[in-house]
């Protein structure tokens, strides 16, 4: 890369890191800035605007979210062993955001009421394609006669949700030592309760 995307980069890293730390709200040019050894000026050559940067931390996180869940798990074959992946994955990045804090939970909460936001905007967007990445992965069981036939997808990704989200509630809030533990006892019981007989 040129150094002016080398510092691009190493900004958008740093933002990353504060704003899984402290919010995207929590995210400021001056403490960027001050981490980033830089004018203020220096930033916004890079970023137009706080807005502009959040947005581009949001797309920054969801490119990594895919690299590290989604393009490995499906490389697995078509049907549960596919959505297995996914969701072990997802599990394991929920494990490491326990202690980093995860930008999609606290975007969630900072910006569900600002429906013209076009940082809600990415964050919606990026959520969505995970999700209908899930009803295809469940689609794609039904038509492998891994999972009933009556199996709703819509109810078993609103299950898988609910399951991360109280994994991420129980060890970042509560922090519950056990709560990783029983999250993965809770995912095999689902996928269980979803299984054919065939299967």
């Amino acid at each position: 890369m040129r150094k002016g995307e080398q510092t691009r980069a190493a900004i958008l890293d740093a933002a990353l890191d504060l704003a899984s730390r402290d919010g995207l709200e929590g995210l400021t040019i001056g403490l960027l800035a001050e981490r980033m050894q830089m004018s203020k000026s220096g930033v916004f050559a890079h970023f137009g605007s706080r807005e502009d940067l959040q947005v581009e931390v949001v797309k920054e996180y969801h490119r990594r979210f895919e690299q590290e869940v989604f393009y490995p798990a499906i490389r697995e074959p078509r049907g549960m062993p596919r959505l297995r992946a996914m969701m072990w994955r997802w599990i394991d990045r929920r494990v490491q955001e326990v202690t980093t804090g995860c930008i999609y939970i606290s975007g969630a909460v900072e910006y569900d009421d600002r429906a013209d936001s076009p940082v809600r905007e990415e964050l919606v967007q990026s959520v969505t394609i995970w999700r209908e990445a899930l009803l295809r992965a469940i689609g794609q069981a039904m038509d492998e006669g891994h999972l009933r036939e009556n199996t709703d997808p819509q109810m078993m990704v609103f299950e898988l949700y609910s399951l991360t989200l109280g994994l991420h509630h129980d060890g970042r809030f509560l922090r519950l030592a056990n709560a990783v533990d029983i999250a993965r006892s809770a995912l095999e019981k689902l996928f269980d309760s979803y299984q054919s007989i065939k299967a």
